[in-house]
C-alpha cells in the first residue's frame, strides 16, 4: 500500500533499499548464461538447471532463485516446484540470448564483472569526490581498458548494449535529409553509425576512435557488411581535430568529463562542422527539474565512480555550452527509454 494522508507506507523504502538483492539475482542469471541455455533447451526443470550449472546449493534454492526471476517477469513458468518447466520470456529470448545480435547483456555482465563492487563505496565516492574503480589500485579506467584487448572488448560490447536503442531511434527520428557525411567521435564499435547507413541509405560515415579500437569497429562493420558507407578512423580526441561531417555525433562521451573538457569537445565539433552541420550528443539527458529522469542522475553518479569528475546534464547546460562555444540553434530529440539526443546547429 503506498502512502496516503493517513496510512504511511514504507513499501517503497524497502523496494529500494534491497534494490540490490533484484539486481544481483538478474546479474547472475546473466553470468550463468541462463537464457542462453533455455533458449537450447526450450525448458527445463529446476532440477535440470541445478545440474546443468553444478550448483551446490539445495534444491530449495533453485527454485527460490529461479521463482525470483520469474516473479520479476523474466521467466515463464508452468507447473510448480519439482514439477515446474522454466523458459524464457519474449524479452529475455530477444535481448540476453548471448547468440543473438540483439544481445544487450555486456552492460550486465560489466555491471556484475566491474561496477557492482565499486558501487559498494558510493559513500567515500561522495566524502572525496574520488573515483572507486581500478584507480583504487593505482590503474587509469582507460589506460587498464585500452591495454587489454579482452578487458576493452567486454567494455565496449557493455557500451553498445547500453546505447543501441537510443541509436537505432536516432537513425529513424532524426532528419537526414539535408546532409551527406556524419562521423561518430569516440565511436567503438561503429554501431552509430552502423545504425544510420542501415537506415539512411544516402549518408557516409566515419566512426572515429582510438587505434585500439579499430580492430572491433571494422569486425562488426564487417558483420553488418556495411563497409561502402562506414569506415573507421583513428585519432584521439585530446591530441587531434575531428575529421570534417556535415553532422558530428557523440553517444555517452561528454559525460565522462568535466566542465572543461566537455566545452573542448563542443569547440572541436564545431570547428570540424559546416555552416548549417548539426553536433549530436546522445545521452541520459537529465531534465531540467531533475526530477524524471532517474536513470541520467544515477549515470552521473556512476561518472564519479568512474571517472570523480564526470557527469551527466541537463538540455538547459547543453544549451549554455553549444551558446558560449557559437552554435546558432538547439533542439532536445527524445530516443528510446531514458535517452535523448542534444542537438546543436551551427
Amino acid at each position: 500500500m503506498e502512502q496516503t494522508a493517513n496510512h504511511p507506507s514504507p513499501e517503497s523504502i524497502m523496494q529500494i533499499g534491497t534494490g540490490f538483492w533484484a539486481s544481483k539475482i538478474l546479474l547472475s542469471a546473466v553470468k550463468f548464461e541462463l537464457f542462453t541455455v533455455l533458449v537450447e533447451n526450450k525448458s527445463m526443470s529446476a532440477f535440470d538447471i541445478k545440474s546443468k550449472f553444478g550448483f551446490q546449493c539445495t534444491i530449495r534454492n533453485v527454485y527460490d532463485f529461479l521463482d525470483a526471476l520469474t516473479a520479476f517477469g523474466f521467466l515463464k513458468r508452468e507447473g510448480l516446484l519439482a514439477s515446474a518447466r522454466y523458459s524464457n520470456n519474449l524479452n529475455t529470448n530477444f535481448f540476453l540470448d548471448k547468440n543473438k545480435p540483439t544481445y544487450i547483456g555486456g552492460i550486465l555482465e560489466m555491471l556484475n564483472n566491474r561496477l557492482y563492487g565499486f558501487w559498494g563505496n558510493l559513500e567515500e565516492g561522495l566524502l572525496t569526490g574520488l573515483p572507486q574503480n581500478e584507480i583504487k589500485i593505482g590503474e587509469n579506467l582507460f589506460d587498464a581498458l585500452y591495454a587489454d584487448a579482452v578487458r576493452l572488448k567486454e567494455f565496449i560490447l557493455a557500451m553498445s548494449g547500453i546505447q543501441m536503442g537510443g541509436f537505432i531511434a536516432f537513425a529513424q527520428k532524426f532528419d537526414f535529409s539535408k546532409y551527406k557525411t556524419l562521423v561518430d567521435i569516440g565511436g567503438s564499435a561503429g554501431l552509430l553509425s552502423l545504425m544510420v547507413a542501415k537506415h539512411q541509405s544516402h549518408i557516409n560515415c566515419i566512426t572515429w576512435d582510438l587505434p585500439e579500437v579499430t580492430p572491433i569497429a571494422n569486425e562488426t562493420i564487417a558483420n553488418f557488411q556495411l563497409q561502402n558507407r562506414v569506415k573507421t578512423n583513428a585519432g584521439n580526441f585530446f591530441n587531434d581535430q575531428f575529421p570534417k561531417g556535415d553532422i558530428i555525433t557523440m553517444g555517452n562521451i561528454l559525460h565522462d568529463w568535466d566542465e572543461e573538457t566537455k566545452l573542448m569537445l563542443i569547440k572541436k565539433a564545431f570547428d570540424a562542422l559546416p555552416d548549417g552541420g548539426a553536433l549530436v550528443v546522445i545521452e541520459n539527458i537529465i531534465d531540467d527539474e531533475r526530477m524524471q529522469n532517474v536513470f541520467g542522475l544515477m549515470m552521473s553518479l556512476n561518472m564519479l565512480i568512474e571517472t570523480g569528475n564526470g557527469f551527466d546534464f541537463t538540455f538547459a547546460e547543453f544549451n549554455k555550452w553549444t551558446k558560449a562555444i557559437g552554435f546558432k540553434s538547439t533542439s532536445l530529440l527524445a530516443l528510446a527509454g531514458p535517452a535523448s539526443a542534444a542537438i546543436a546547429y551551427k
